[in-house]
């Protein structure tokens, strides 16, 4: 094995058969896990010898697959700069088993010797894999559950299948039962991966290098079904050259509409009757910009669904108006998941909204601005009175003391050693490691941010409490989870100091005391001194006035829900006054 190969996260995660996640706990929380070698902040590369030696010592021997040496060989052969091409080169002489002067004869050995026992396509598909989370900041496939999705929604199985923006191929693939594929990629190491796996699956194929908007390898051609992922906002698509193209048969897109571009791109490109399927950023359903291009692909009747698959992310269904085809009443909007998409999509009429009141002012086509709306507004009241009723509201039993007991200080329980404070950098690098961030920390829920890998990490442990600049504090349950930035850790020595306790007398002092940095500065607070029983005795109080306080916050917000929809409903003649 050469001792300088050197391996991602996500290969170290792949060897020991554990989750990324895992491996980031490993560098954080063993001093002795091997440090980079190589690579950027966000991105880290670490000596494989080391890696193998380490894993070994904690009882987790791994040796490689054939697949990864020949993984480690291709990537040993030059910089990252070039991988993508040296990909494509394997991917060539796997398709075509054909050698050139300056292949290296090891890579070319290690490649028949996986070919030979997996398949030439499989061979290329692992390699591929290994090149997407190498360069996973650069190259953004399609989610392999997408592009299923897509194909079954348009029926791309038996057609003539065209991606205008194909990438490395992945929708072209999903849809390898049709009788013809054609792809164009404005990339050309891209489009040549693409053509690769394509031709080693046995899909009669057609890839083109260029850029479809403003050079359209397939013009004046049209496929029976368009799959499309195109790039998202981009300002430089050609907007000025392109005035007046007659795909804009619904508008012209404005400059920073290109997805609009896109979907007309591939409208144009369909045949009449034909199903496009393309992927498109939440912004594109509501944005008032492209609100005249909408309503004329509502009035057509080319727009047929728009189905929010995740947070910012869009799927639109639409199918080009054949001549003396009437237009649809109604079109599918709907936030749906991969796996219910399907069902709804099959019945589009009974889940539609109509046409005619989407056509106003906004004609807003975003989903979750349409859920309201359509739902009865006299069954909504009644759900909210039901919830409503249900919300807790009791106010723990507090009685008057008479009397102000002896304090202590923050900075002194740090001193006596019954507390221990850790504060977060202000700013935290780009990466992929979970942390919790100060909106976490004030909606009280788990991680949703990340960060890059950072040995310093402050890490909370089951009943530490951790605090937030705008006054939010929670004590920590669950596994060790990592606090993103402006957050700061207090944790206690249970023989001394209750969490609960500690929590609410932070709470109560809303941090009026900080530094010029912005972290909290409590060291001077002033905390009851009480013997460690009845600091519980106050720590359950105080965390059943925080649960006072959550359940007063969500009955506001349903009882504001309740009076909307009562008037809503009064109005409509949906609901009638009471005996």
């Amino acid at each position: 094995m050469d001792d300088t190969a050197t391996v991602s996260a996500a290969d170290i995660a792949r060897l020991a058969g554990v989750r990324r996640a895992a491996v980031s706990n490993w560098r954080r929380r063993h001093d002795d896990f091997p440090r980079p070698v190589g690579g950027t902040a966000s991105s880290p590369l670490f000596s494989l010898p080391a890696v193998q030696a380490w894993l070994s010592s904690r009882g987790r021997p791994v040796e490689l697959a054939p697949i990864d040496r020949a993984w480690q060989r291709l990537r040993a052969l030059g910089d990252d700069l070039d991988l993508g091409e040296r990909v494509a080169d394997a991917g060539d002489y796997l398709a075509h088993a054909g050698e050139r002067p300056d292949d290296d004869p090891e890579l070319l050995t290690l490649l028949t010797e996986v070919a030979t026992t997996r398949g030439a396509a499989w061979t290329f598909e692992q390699l591929c894999e290994r090149y997407f989370e190498a360069h996973a900041r650069r190259v953004s496939p399609t989610p392999p559950a997408y592009a299923s999705l897509m194909v079954r929604l348009a029926g791309a199985n038996g057609t003539t299948v065209l991606d205008p923006a194909c990438g490395f191929g992945t929708l072209l693939l999903e849809a390898g039962q049709a009788h013809h594929v054609q792809g164009q990629d404005s990339d050309p190491t891209t489009a040549r991966i693409a053509a690769l796996r394509l031709r080693l699956h046995g899909t009669d194929t057609e890839i083109h290098v260029g850029d479809s908007l403003r050079e359209d390898a397939f013009a004046g051609q049209q496929a029976d079904v368009v799959l499309c992922d195109p790039p998202f906002n981009e300002r430089a698509w050609g907007h000025e050259e392109l005035v007046g193209d007659p795909r804009w048969e619904y508008g012209l897109p404005p400059r920073g509409e290109s997805e609009l571009a896109w979907v007309q791109h591939c409208l144009a490109r369909v045949k009449p009757g034909g199903t496009v399927a393309i992927l498109m950023p939440g912004a594109a359903a509501g944005r008032r910009s492209g609100k005249r291009i909408r309503a004329n692909l509502l009035r057509a009747g080319a727009l047929r669904a728009v189905l929010t698959l995740a947070p910012g992310t869009d799927l639109w269904l639409l199918t080009r108006p054949a001549a003396g085809s009437r237009a649809p009443a109604t079109v599918l909007l709907a936030e749906t998941t991969v796996d219910d998409a399907e069902a709804l999509w099959r019945q589009p009429a009974e889940n539609g909204t109509s046409v005619l009141d989407l056509l106003d002012d906004d004609v807003d086509l975003t989903p979750a601005q349409r859920r309201t709306a359509q739902e009865d507004p006299g069954q909504a009241f009644l759900a909210a009175q039901r919830l409503f009723g249900r919300v807790g509201l009791d106010l723990p039993p507090l009685l008057p003391t008479g009397e102000e007991p002896p304090h202590t200080t923050i900075g002194e329980l740090v001193k006596v050693g019954a507390l221990e404070i850790h504060h977060t950098p202000a700013r935290a690098g780009d990466g992929d490691e979970p942390v919790l961030t100060l909106d976490d920390v004030l909606a009280d829920r788990g991680p949703t941010g990340y960060a890059a890998p950072d040995d310093a990490a402050v890490i909370a442990r089951e009943g530490d409490v951790i605090a937030s600049v705008t006054g939010a504090v929670k004590v920590h349950s669950g596994p060790p989870t990592r606090l993103g930035a402006a957050l700061s850790l207090y944790r206690v020595d249970p023989a001394h100091l209750d969490a609960e306790f500690l929590a609410g007398c932070l709470r109560a002092a809303d941090f009026p005391v900080h530094s010029a940095s912005t972290r909290i500065d409590a060291r001077r607070l002033k905390v009851p001194r009480y013997p460690l029983a009845e600091q519980r005795a106050y720590g359950a109080a105080f965390r059943a006035l925080a649960e006072f306080d959550r359940a007063l916050r969500e009955t506001a917000e349903i009882g504001r829900d309740l009076v909307r929809l009562g008037f809503a409903a009064l109005a409509e003649g949906r609901l009638r006054p009471g005996a």
